[in-house]
């Protein structure tokens, strides 16, 4: 078994039972303790572990911070495939509200209702819809974001309120037992509104983004009605969001 497979093991495990010891990981990667013992090591440079006395157990908090071209690059096959899904539940003449995941810039790609109005605050998917004479698009006031090509702050918080809508489709950076969270404070804050003035609330999200805690919360799980994916979802996450009443619909990005 390869390192970088011994590592997603270990993960798996934690995301299922939260604590590992070193026999276990012996057990499941068929390797001696002096490979499990570095294999921990490699998890917690990577902030995915904390090592504990004989083991380890999963790093809550994460800390991952990207750009959006390199937000864009990742994962985009299934992003694709996510956000095109997420376009054909939009009804003609939805009111929406898109935020500014990469993820959800391919469900403005790959629109093809008609005649609906759109609210956001990423100047990358206005310039998507500009190209739709049919789609009307109110782009939120407040300040320019140039790392992540989005508008947050007051003024845009302020915007937002003004609005209720048919749908609301975000992304997220994590989705865990604690709700929605992400690592840009202005985004959760902003978010945070999005959803309160929307019907529906719709999160596009690749596997990568389960059993993940950032920094800002966005909001509890019960505020969302649907999750689509790319990949079956961990069992622990599944059994929350069915506590929670959160449809769940899988879209593989390999047919």
């Amino acid at each position: 078994m390869l390192q970088d497979e011994r590592l997603e093991a270990i993960v798996q495990y934690l995301n299922e039972h939260e604590r590992i010891d070193i026999e276990t990981i012996c057990k499941i990667n068929n390797v001696s303790k002096d490979t499990a013992r570095r294999d921990l090591i490699n998890l917690e440079e990577m902030r995915k572990i904390i090592r504990i006395r004989g083991g380890a157990k999963k790093a809550l908090l994460s800390n991952e911070v990207h750009n959006y071209g390199e937000r864009m690059n990742m994962a985009s096959e299934a992003k694709g495939k996510i956000g095109k899904f997420a376009a054909s539940l939009i009804n003609n003449g939805d009111h929406l509200i898109l935020d500014a995941s990469t993820t959800v810039q391919f469900s403005a790609k790959y629109l093809t209702s008609q005649k609906n109005t759109v609210v956001t605050n990423s100047i990358n998917i206005a310039s998507v819809l500009s190209q739709r004479e049919d789609i009307k698009v109110n782009l939120l006031g407040g300040t320019l974001s140039t790392r992540h090509q989005a508008i947050y702050g007051s003024r845009a918080i302020r915007d937002i309120q003004d609005y209720k809508v048919n749908k609301c489709i975000i992304g997220t950076c994590g989705i865990s037992a604690e709700g929605l969270s992400t690592s840009i404070e202005e985004e959760g804050l902003l978010v945070h509104e999005m959803i309160k003035r929307s019907d529906q609330v719709i999160v596009i999200a690749d596997s990568t983004k389960f059993n993940k805690t950032f920094f800002q919360k966005v909001c509890d799980l019960n505020s969302v009605d649907i999750v689509i994916t790319d990949k079956e979802v961990p069992k622990n996450m599944q059994e929350i969001l069915n506590k929670h009443v959160v449809e769940v619909i899988v879209v593989p990005s390999h047919e």
